[in-house]
């Protein structure tokens, strides 16, 4: 599992780079200026999470349920959330908008929060060990 979060992480972020310079240039004019701010929203929460999720990938060694479902929250976390975003405001720029997606954002949300739960109570556990 320890690999599968460093790998996601990395790709993540390496998406959202490609994204927020897509966003940025690509989709610039074709999104009004509200669905840019929100495309801008998945990016920047993608980026964070696949930063944490480096960051949980070289702290823990993922050995126990706790930690294990915390790296799983925050992966599904990031994909329900971000990318629900992305296929909202792209769909809804091309004028169909996928409306089943709207509460998938809120259900990646929640597991993010539940990830970052899991994260300090883990964090907590192991916090005498950790050295920088």
């Amino acid at each position: 599992m320890k690999e599968f979060v460093l790998i996601v992480g990395g790709v993540y972020g390496a998406l959202a780079v490609i994204f927020g310079a897509f966003g940025a240039h690509g989709l610039k004019k074709i999104l009004n200026a509200e669905q840019l701010k929100s495309f801008e929203t998945g990016v920047k929460y993608q980026m964070y999470h696949a930063l944490l999720l480096i960051l949980v990938g070289v702290i823990f060694p993922f050995s126990g349920f706790s930690q294990n479902l915390m790296g799983w929250f925050l992966i599904l976390g990031v994909f329900f959330f971000s990318f629900s975003i992305y296929g909202l405001v792209i769909s809804a720029a091309r004028g169909r908008k996928m409306a089943f997606l709207g509460p998938v954002t809120p259900l990646g949300g929640l597991l993010l929060v539940m990830g970052w739960i899991l994260f300090t109570v883990n964090i907590s556990a192991i916090a005498e060990n950790i050295r920088f």
